[in-house]
C-alpha cells in the first residue's frame, strides 16, 4: 500500500478546472486547437467538440469570431513572447461579455474565459496612498484587510504569515461578528505543503468560487498531463477542498503576499457560501496586496536600518573598549556584559586560555565543558546556532533551562576559544486551530489501495505546551553576532601585529640579557674570586682586632658569596632556556637521594624527616633533571628547617602517558597575595625574607619543564606546599 503524502499531491496537474471558468489551449507554433475544457461548448456554438482537435480557431470564423477579433489574438506574438505572463482584455460572446486572459507556457498558449460580474459594494478607494504613511506592522495588514474588504467582502478574511518552520500563525484578521475569531492561532506546514507554497509563488492570486460545484476535465489527445499552474480557474485538489468544507467555508480567495522575493504569507479570504469574484477585483485585491506587501518591506527595512546604525554604534563602543587591552581574552573578560547583551542572550561563556569565565544566567563549567566536547565532535562550522539544544541534548549532555538555546562561536577551533551565547528555556504555548496531529484515510485511486493524509475536521482551539526551547535567535541577533565576530578577528589581527613586534623586540633583548649572562657570570668572576681571597687573608692576618671588626669582614665574605651564587643561577637560567636538551630514559631515585642527603648539610637541618617513596623513570635531560629536582628539594628542605619536626615528602606515580612527581613538605607555605608571581625571576615571598636565596630557583624549573615538555604546579597552606612535577613517560 502507497503512502501519499500532502506535499506528494500533484496539484498543479488536476486534469480539470473549476466551473466558472472556461479553456481553450492552442500549439504557441502553429496555433492549433491541443486540448480544452468541456463545458466551451456551454458558451461557444459548436456542433462537436471534438473537431476541435487540430484545427485553428480561425478555421471556426462563426464560432470564435469575438476571440480571433480581439485586441488579443490579432497581437499574439506581441502579448505571449515570455512565458506565464497574463494579458487581458474583454469580448462579447453570444451578447454576454467575458473576460479573456492569455498567457504562454510550455510550448502552448492559454486562453481562458470567465464572465464578467459587477460588484455593487465595490468603491473607490484611496486608502492605497496610506500604506506609507503608516508605521507600524500590524496597523499595515489590518488596513489591507480593511481595504480588501471593500472589494472581496468574504465572511472571514485574515493575513496569514509563514513561520521558518513552515508552519503559518493569523497576524491580522477581519471577520463577520458571528464568527469565532482565528486570529493568533497556528496552521501546521501540512496545511499548506510545499508545492502549493510553490505555486503561490508563481500564481499570486487564487479563487475557489465553489468547493461544492462539479469541476469541469480538460480534454485532450496528446499524452502527458497539462500544467494548470498559471490558469486562474485551475481545479483545487480533493484534499484541498475537503479541507474548505471542513472549515465551514463554500468558497475562498487567496493573495500571494512576498517579500523580497520570498512568500512571506497569504491574504486568504473565506466565505460560507459560494462566492465569484470578478477578475478585475481580484487583479484590485493584488494590487492592494503588492502595496501593502512593499508598504511592510520599507517599514522593516527602515526598522533594519535604525538597528544597523544603533549596532554599528555598540560596535564602536565595543571596539574602543577591546583596543584599551593587549590580551584578546581581557578585552572578553572585561566587556563580558556588552558581548552578551549585544545578542540579546541570558548568559554568556568565554572559553579561552584554559580558563572558562561567565556572564549572567550561563551553566556550570562542567555543562560548558561538555558543551564545548559536544560541539567539537558534532559540528564543523565556525558557528552553530539552536534554539532547542535543551530539547535535542538535555539528557546527554545533563543540561538545565539555562541552555535551552545556544549559539556557540569558534573563534579559535585548534586553542578551544570559544564563545556561548545562552537562552533559557521559554514556556511556549502554540494554540493551533485545530489538533496538527495528521490523520490518514484509505482511499482508492486508479485502482490502487493509498494512504492519504487526510484533512482536519475540527479547527477549535488546540493548545500545544512545547518544553525545552527558547525564544528564536531572529536574523537582528546573526547580524550582532557578525558584528562581534569581525571586531575579534580585527583586534586578533592588531594583536597578532603587536605581539610579533614585541617578540621581535624581546628577541634582541633576551639576546642581550645572554650576552650578559655570560659576561657577568666570566668576567666578574675573577674580581670576586679576588676578593674573597683577599679578604679570607685579611681575617687571617687580624688575630687581635676586635670582635666587631671580624665580623664585618665576614660579612663581607658571606655577601661576595651571595653574589657568586647569584650570578651561577642567572647563568643556569639563560642554559636552561638555549642549551641543547637530549630527552632519554632515566631514573630518578639515586639523584633525589643524593639531592636530599646534600641538602640536609646544606642548610643544617639534620634533623629533617626526608620520606622518598616509588620514584619511576621519567623522560627528560639528564642534566636539566638533576636542576629541576636540586631547586625543589633543596626549597623544601629549606623551607620547612626552622619546623619543630620538618618533614619532607618524595613520591612518584604513573598515570596513562605521564609521571607525576609531588614533594611536599610542612614548611612556612606560599601566602595567597603571593601566588600570582610564584615563578618570576628575582621574586620572593614575604614570609621567606629570614631566608637565605634570590628568587631564581623556581624560575630555572618552570622553564626547563617547559622545555622538556613537562609542567610544573603546586598547593599550597598553612601548613605546607607540594609542588608537582609532570614528566612525558618514556617509551616502551
Amino acid at each position: 500500500m502507497n503512502f501519499v503524502e500532502c506535499h506528494e499531491e500533484p496539484i498543479h496537474i488536476p486534469g480539470y478546472i473549476q466551473s466558472f471558468g472556461y479553456l481553450i489551449g492552442i500549439d504557441a507554433e502553429s496555433h492549433s486547437i491541443t486540448f480544452f475544457s468541456k463545458n466551451i461548448e456551454d458558451i461557444f456554438t459548436i456542433e462537436s467538440p471534438e473537431q476541435l482537435f487540430d484545427r485553428k480557431l480561425t478555421d471556426f470564423p462563426g464560432v470564435f469570431k469575438s476571440v480571433t477579433e480581439s485586441d488579443i489574438y490579432t497581437s499574439l506574438s506581441d502579448f505571449t513572447k515570455r512565458d506565464n505572463e497574463t494579458y487581458f482584455d474583454k469580448i462579447f460572446i453570444e451578447g454576454k461579455e467575458y473576460h479573456l486572459s492569455a498567457f504562454r507556457s510550455k510550448g502552448n498558449i492559454f486562453l481562458e474565459f470567465e464572465k464578467v460580474s459587477v460588484n455593487p459594494n465595490k468603491r473607490i478607494t484611496n486608502k492605497y496612498d496610506n500604506f506609507y504613511i503608516i508605521d507600524d506592522e500590524q496597523e499595515i495588514w489590518d488596513q489591507l484587510l480593511s481595504t480588501l474588504s471593500r472589494i472581496v467582502n468574504y465572511d472571514r478574511m485574515m493575513v496569514y504569515k509563514f513561520m521558518m518552520d513552515g508552519s503559518g500563525k493569523v497576524v491580522a484578521e477581519k471577520t463577520n461578528d458571528n464568527l469565532e475569531s482565528y486570529l493568533g492561532l497556528h496552521y501546521p506546514e501540512s496545511d499548506i505543503p510545499i508545492q502549493a507554497r510553490e505555486l503561490y509563488m508563481k500564481k499570486r492570486k487564487r479563487i475557489f468560487s465553489n468547493v461544492h460545484a462539479e469541476t469541469v476535465p480538460v480534454l485532450s489527445k496528446k499524452l502527458g498531463e497539462i500544467d494548470l499552474t498559471y490558469v486562474a480557474s485551475r481545479g483545487m485538489s480533493p484534499i484541498h477542498g475537503q479541507y474548505i468544507k471542513n472549515s465551514g467555508a463554500s468558497s475562498s480567495f487567496s493573495i500571494s503576499i512576498i517579500i523580497d522575493d520570498h512568500l512571506w504569507g497569504l491574504v486568504t479570504c473565506q466565505n460560507s457560501e459560494p462566492k465569484h469574484i470578478d477578475l478585475e477585483d481580484r487583479v484590485q485585491a493584488g494590487i492592494f496586496t503588492a502595496l501593502a506587501s512593499n508598504a511592510y518591506s520599507s517599514f522593516k527595512s527602515k526598522n533594519e536600518l535604525n538597528y544597523r546604525l544603533e549596532l554599528n554604534e555598540r560596535a564602536l563602543r565595543l571596539k574602543a573598549e577591546f583596543l584599551k587591552h593587549n590580551s584578546l581574552f581581557n578585552s572578553l573578560i572585561d566587556n563580558k556584559d556588552e558581548i552578551k547583551n549585544i545578542l540579546e542572550a541570558d548568559g554568556l561563556a568565554i572559553v579561552a586560555e584554559e580558563k572558562i569565565v561567565t556572564e549572567g544566567n550561563a551553566p556550570d563549567e562542567n555543562t560548558i565543558q561538555a558543551i564545548v566536547q559536544w560541539a567539537h565532535e558534532n559540528t564543523d562550522d565556525q558557528i552553530y546556532l539552536s534554539r532547542s539544544f535543551l530539547k535535542d541534548h538535555g539528557k546527554e549532555l545533563g543540561l538545565d533551562e539555562k541552555a535551552a538555546g545556544v549559539i556557540i562561536y569558534f573563534m579559535e577551533r585548534s586553542k578551544n576559544n570559544v564563545l556561548i551565547w545562552f537562552r533559557k528555556e521559554f514556556d511556549e504555548h502554540i494554540n493551533w486551530a485545530g489538533n496538527p496531529e495528521k490523520k490518514v484515510d484509505v482511499v482508492f485511486r486508479d485502482g490502487e489501495e493509498k494512504k492519504v493524509v487526510s484533512p482536519r475536521t475540527s479547527f477549535q482551539l488546540f493548545t500545544e505546551d512545547i518544553k525545552g526551547n527558547s525564544r528564536r535567535w531572529d536574523s537582528r541577533n546573526i547580524v550582532a553576532l557578525q558584528s562581534v565576530r569581525d571586531l575579534i578577528l580585527e583586534t586578533s589581527h592588531k594583536n597578532y601585529n603587536t605581539i610579533k613586534r614585541l617578540n621581535d623586540e624581546l628577541k634582541k633583548v633576551n639576546e642581550e640579557l645572554d650576552s650578559f649572562s655570560y659576561t657577568i657570570s666570566h668576567d666578574l668572576g675573577t674580581p670576586l674570586t679576588v676578593m674573597k681571597l683577599n679578604a679570607q687573608m685579611l681575617l687571617k692576618t687580624l688575630t687581635d682586632t676586635s670582635e666587631k671588626s671580624r665580623n664585618k669582614i665576614n660579612s663581607i665574605i658571606e655577601e661576595i658569596d651571595s653574589m657568586a651564587e647569584m650570578m651561577n643561577d642567572v647563568l643556569q637560567l639563560s642554559r636552561a632556556k638555549h642549551s641543547e636538551i637530549q630527552l632519554e630514559d632515566l631514573e630518578a631515585q639515586r639523584t633525589i637521594e643524593k639531592i636530599s642527603e646534600n641538602a640536609k648539610i646544606t642548610f643544617d637541618s639534620p634533623q629533617t624527616e626526608v620520606i622518598i617513596k616509588d620514584c619511576p623513570r621519567v623522560l627528560a635531560d639528564k642534566t636539566m633533571l638533576h636542576q629541576v629536582f636540586l631547586n625543589i628539594i633543596n626549597n623544601a628542605i629549606k623551607y620547612s628547617s626552622q619546623q619543630e619536626n620538618p618533614k619532607v615528602v618524595i613520591e612518584g606515580t604513573e598515570e596513562e602517558d605521564q609521571v607525576i612527581y609531588k614533594i611536599s613538605d610542612n614548611g612556612i607555605g606560599i601566602p595567597e597575595e603571593n601566588k600570582h608571581k610564584m615563578f618570576k625571576i628575582f621574586n620572593r615571598m614575604d614570609n621567606a625574607k629570614k631566608f637565605k636565596g634570590n628568587g631564581v630557583g623556581l624560575s630555572i624549573v618552570h622553564r626547563i619543564m617547559k622545555r622538556i615538555g613537562g609542567e610544573v604546579s603546586y598547593k599550597s597552606d598553612k601548613d605546607g606546599t607540594t609542588f608537582i612535577l609532570t614528566f612525558k613517560k618514556p617509551y616502551l
